[in-house]
C-alpha cells in the first residue's frame, strides 16, 4: 500500500465528563471509519480532558485495557481501522500516566506512548521510553503535545527508525502556546508531522484557536480550526512521503 488515509478527531473533549467524552470518540470513530481511513488519530487526553484532574480527580483512573477500552478494542476490530487513542493509564505499580495507545485492525494494543514533557498535568509521571512503532508498513513516533517542545525525543525517534511523527495534542494559542515547535522538530528530523489538535476550552485553558496540522520541511501543508469537533481526513503518499489530498475533507460531529 502506497497511500494512507488518515483521519484526524478534531474533537471537543469535556474536562472530567469521561462517559461523554467516550460516546463522542466512540461516535467519531465510527464515522471516520466509513471514509475508509487507515488510520484514526485523537487528541491528547480524548478521553478525559486535559484538565480532568480538577474535576474528578485521579482515582478513576485505571490499568489498561480497562472495560470500556476492552469493548472500544472489539469496537475497533469490527471497524477494520488503526486508532490512536489519547487516555491516561494507572500502571502495575500505581503510577499515572498521559498516554496514547496504539490499536490495529484486530482490536489489538501493539503499543503505546507516556507522554514524557508534563507541563500543566501535573497528575502524571514521565514517560521513560521513547520507541517507534511498527504500524506494518511504517514506523512512526508519537509525540505527544509537550513533547515536541525540544528536539531530544523527536531526534530519538528518528535515530530509531521512526518515518513519520504524530503529534497528538491539547495544545491552544497563548502564553505557553505552540511557537514554531513542531516545524522546527520537521526540520530537524526531516519527517512530516501529523498534529491532531482539538478545540472547546477547560478550566484555563482555551482551544477554540488551536490547529491540527499536517507539516512537511518545516512547512504547514494542511490547517484546520473549529468551534466544534470535526472529522479531516487526508491522503498520504508512503513512498513520496507526502500529500495527495489538496485540502482535509472535514465533517462536523453534531
Amino acid at each position: 500500500m502506497t497511500k494512507l488515509r488518515v483521519a484526524l478527531l478534531h474533537l471537543l473533549p469535556i474536562a472530567g465528563d469521561i462517559k461523554k467524552n467516550q460516546s463522542l470518540i466512540e461516535k467519531a470513530v465510527k464515522k471516520a471509519a466509513n471514509k475508509n481511513v487507515d488510520w484514526i488519530i485523537t487528541p491528547e487526553l480524548a478521553v478525559s480532558g486535559l484538565q480532568f484532574s480538577q474535576e474528578i480527580g485521579t482515582d478513576w483512573i485505571k490499568q489498561q485495557p480497562d472495560e470500556w477500552m476492552t469493548n472500544f478494542l472489539t469496537l475497533v476490530q469490527s471497524l477494520n481501522t488503526y486508532v490512536f487513542l489519547g487516555c491516561p493509564e494507572k500502571s502495575d505499580s500505581g503510577e499515572l500516566y498521559n498516554s496514547v495507545f496504539v490499536i490495529n485492525r484486530d482490536g489489538q494494543l501493539i503499543g503505546k506512548q507516556r507522554k514524557i514533557t508534563s507541563i500543566i498535568d501535573d497528575w502524571s509521571t514521565s514517560g521513560a521510553i521513547t520507541e517507534p512503532i511498527d504500524m506494518g508498513n511504517v514506523k512512526i513516533g508519537v509525540l505527544i503535545c509537550a513533547d515536541a517542545y525540544n528536539k531530544n525525543i523527536a531526534d530519538t525517534f528518528l535515530s530509531k527508525g521512526a518515518e513519520i511523527l504524530i503529534a497528538p495534542s491539547a495544545w491552544g494559542p497563548g502564553l505557553y502556546g505552540p511557537n514554531g515547535e513542531w516545524e522546527q522538530r520537521s526540520i530537524d528530523t526531516g519527517l512530516c508531522l501529523f498534529v491532531c489538535n482539538r478545540t472547546g476550552e477547560d478550566e484555563s485553558v482555551t482551544f477554540w484557536e488551536a490547529e491540527s496540522l499536517i507539516i512537511k520541511n518545516g512547512k504547514r501543508l494542511l490547517s484546520h480550526k473549529s468551534k466544534q469537533s470535526a472529522i479531516l481526513t487526508f491522503d498520504w503518499d508512503l513512498v513520496k512521503m507526502d500529500l495527495v489530498s489538496p485540502d482535509f475533507e472535514v465533517e462536523y460531529i453534531f
